[in-house]
């Protein structure tokens, strides 16, 4: 599974996707025992580990008073224990404590899926494989894969807003919001520099880029 962005890259952009636009099918869990002391977030109930939740993901908090907001996963300590943040401006800034309370509602939903396939689109567009079979360069030979996260993010939040456009809430809000997002994934995948390492050795042989999707030896 090749990703480029997580769900805190798109929080930074929509808060809305995981308040509002959430998919029931994509809930890793949730719970109404939650409890935050600093940074830590426990539930007795809950197995983050079954879950699948990693560090990357988004966790709606709820306490009915003062704590409506989401808040990124730095880490899952214990199948019980995540480590939790007001987002970060970087991932290795400190993290920063939510408000603290117990009995609180919690819900992890993740757009894991759209992010992969917009990988996968993304790696056929730079004409690279996913796997290594029977091919001579894929995922794991580019050395900044960080190019491709801007446009990952903004052709989750295209798909994301162009899906809820045809359900309730703000159908035209959310159509004008997924072409606005469409123009910006295109100007990003243009602007994007691939280094690719095709002899393993951490330098970079060859530059694809975005804009002509040619071949450059270095």
């Amino acid at each position: 599974m090749v990703r480029f962005s997580t769900d805190v890259d798109l929080l930074k952009w929509e808060l809305v996707l995981f308040r509002e636009l959430f998919l029931p099918s994509q809930t890793l869990c949730f719970g109404q025992d939650g409890v935050t002391s600093g940074t830590i977030f426990t539930s007795s109930s809950a197995s983050f580990t079954d879950a699948g939740v990693a560090a990357g993901h988004v966790i709606y908090l709820n306490d009915g008073d003062s704590i409506d907001s989401c808040y990124e996963v730095v880490s899952k300590d214990t199948a019980m224990q995540l480590t939790l943040s007001i987002v970060r401006q970087r991932i290795d800034d400190a993290a920063v404590a939510p408000p603290e309370g117990s009995s609180i509602s919690y819900r992890i939903s993740t757009f894991d899926p759209q992010t992969e396939e917009v990988a996968y689109s993304l790696l056929q567009y730079f004409g690279i494989k996913t796997t290594d079979e029977d091919a001579d360069i894929t995922a794991t030979d580019i050395l900044n894969v960080r190019a491709l996260r801007q446009a990952s993010v903004f052709a989750v939040l295209s798909a994301v807003f162009a899906s809820s456009a045809c359900g309730q809430g703000d159908p035209a809000g959310y159509w004008q919001k997924s072409l606005g997002y469409q123009k910006m994934f295109h100007t990003a995948r243009a602007r994007a520099r691939l280094e690719i390492d095709i002899d393993n050795d951490s330098i970079a042989e060859q530059l694809r880029t975005g804009g002509t999707v040619r071949l450059r030896r270095l």
